[in-house]
């Protein structure tokens, strides 16, 4: 099957720039325009949620229909838009409450909301002129629809048949708690699939069993699932799966993290005129009352506070290098305790520890143009896009060798050019250890210098991404 023919159903619980919460909301307003970009006809299908609703977007209803659920049917309305060529199609209905938040933070209730979208979405497709060739869900909370099209197609006629992919985004996010939603839903659990027992009627596992190809946003992330240490208690069933799992690294938005055009930055920079990012380094370190000495190595945090992040490795790792020159800033939010433990780091290290604790895009631009290192300490990262932005703008990463990270980054022990620095082990002694190499190498200017060239002249655009998911599903639509 040629690419130009290849139709893909897109399904999402956000997507930016109607609605965007994390990383999926990236993926899901990039991936669709950039394959429609390589020929294909690709449609996303979104809930409309309040926040689109009060956007006043140009929609025109398409089509009614009911959902069956065991308390009787529930109406779904549908509407579509066109928004620069990709069409999407926005699905309301009572178990998509306006004045409730995208993720409520309740899996019963998201169980109960994101279900419905689910079948809601697929059943659209009896309402439309169109037909996919790839339903393309992601994460559990739109795995309902890939197991619901694997109950419809078991004993259909083949000639029809619709391929289906699974994104995975985040493993250990199952869908704990949607249970009983699916069941209302007539979904029932898998029980006589190579699903542990615990997981036979939760969303995301329920998917992965029933779909054609299952995709993670990283090849180290493919991998790393199949291991115990990172596969969620489902690593033996992934491993028969193994054939059907690939992981294809996400892209990045490259256009809207151009430091040469990037107009929040006091100073726009390229590779040609990166010494401009010492007056963005000198700007910032003055807003965040720290000494303006340049010579001075600035690090940066900027991430959600989580363990998964490993910022609970930071405040020992710090005193273990307290002897060298450096300063930090720390931009995020997150668990109210590691909130509390960068505070304390601000009033144990004065003066060289700043500890913004929000969310702030506009600092978080200055700091990637401004600063010296990005911390990353991760437990665990499916991709990531912190080192991305920041080797784009010069700013070097030290991160921890898992998923995303070890597949962006390149260390002085790999064969091409250094971009970053990496360490094995979630241990407060490995981030020491690295940081210590970076220094070391920090005065070293000219090779400083080559490493954040090599950083910023890398390719993290979606097009080499969408080329890699045409390849796949070029190869099960052909299957």
């Amino acid at each position: 099957m040629e690419p130009d023919r290849i139709k893909v159903f897109f399904l999402a619980a956000e997507a930016d720039p109607f609605v965007k919460i994390g990383g999926l909301g990236d993926v899901a307003g990039s991936l669709p325009r950039a394959l429609i970009k390589e020929g294909l006809d690709v449609r996303l299908a979104l809930p409309l949620h309040t926040s689109i609703q009060q956007q006043n977007l140009s929609l025109q209803q398409i089509a009614r229909y009911d959902v069956n659920h065991q308390d009787g049917r529930i109406e779904a309305v549908a509407f579509k838009g066109n928004f620069d060529g990709l069409t999407v199609y926005f699905i309301s209905g009572a178990p998509i409450p306006t004045q409730a938040p995208v993720y409520s933070g309740n899996n019963a209730v998201d169980g109960y909301k994101y279900t419905f979208f689910s079948l809601a979405a697929l059943q659209l497709l009896e309402h439309i002129d169109w037909s996919p060739n790839i339903l393309h869900a992601n994460d559990w909370h739109t795995a309902p629809a890939v197991y619901a099209l694997d109950l419809s197609q078991q004993n259909s006629d083949k000639s029809n048949h619709i391929a289906s992919v699974l994104g995975i985004h985040n493993l250990p996010y199952l869908g704990h708690g949607a249970e009983s939603a699916l069941q209302s839903f007539g979904l029932p659990p898998a029980s006589t699939s190579a699903l542990p027992k615990w997981a036979q009627s939760l969303p995301l596992p329920l998917g992965m069993v029933s779909c054609d190809q299952i995709i993670t946003v990283s090849p180290s992330y493919a991998q790393e699932i199949l291991t115990p240490e990172f596969g969620s208690g489902l690593d033996s069933f992934l491993r028969t799966r193994q054939s059907s799992l690939s992981g294809v690294l996400n892209g990045l938005a490259v256009d809207q993290w151009n430091p040469a055009s990037d107009t929040a930055l006091p100073s726009r920079y390229d590779v040609n005129t990166i010494d401009n990012r010492q007056i963005n380094k000198r700007v910032l370190l003055e807003e965040l009352c720290l000494s303006q000495d340049l010579d001075i190595p600035l690090f940066a945090v900027i991430n959600r506070l989580d363990p998964q992040k490993g910022v609970d490795l930071l405040p020992t790792a710090l005193h273990a290098i307290s002897e060298y020159p450096w300063q930090l800033v720390i931009l995020g939010n997150g668990v109210p305790e590691l909130e509390h433990e960068m505070r304390l780091l601000e009033s144990n290290f004065p003066g060289r520890v700043k500890a913004e604790i929000r969310y702030d895009f506009n600092l978080s631009r200055k700091i990637f143009g401004g600063a010296d290192m990005l911390l990353i300490p991760s437990r665990y990262e499916p991709c990531g896009l912190t080192q991305m932005i920041g080797m784009l703008h010069g700013c070097v990463p030290i991160a921890r060798a898992v998923g995303g990270l070890k597949d962006t980054i390149r260390d002085k022990s790999v064969r091409k050019k250094q971009t970053g620095f990496l360490f094995e082990h979630a241990s407060a002694e490995d981030l020491a250890a690295a940081v210590r190499r970076s220094l070391t190498i920090f005065k070293r200017k000219k090779v400083w210098r080559s490493i954040q060239v090599n950083g910023m002249v890398q390719d993290f655009s979606w097009e080499r991404s969408a080329k890699q998911y045409i390849s796949i599903y070029n190869q099960i639509t052909r299957a």
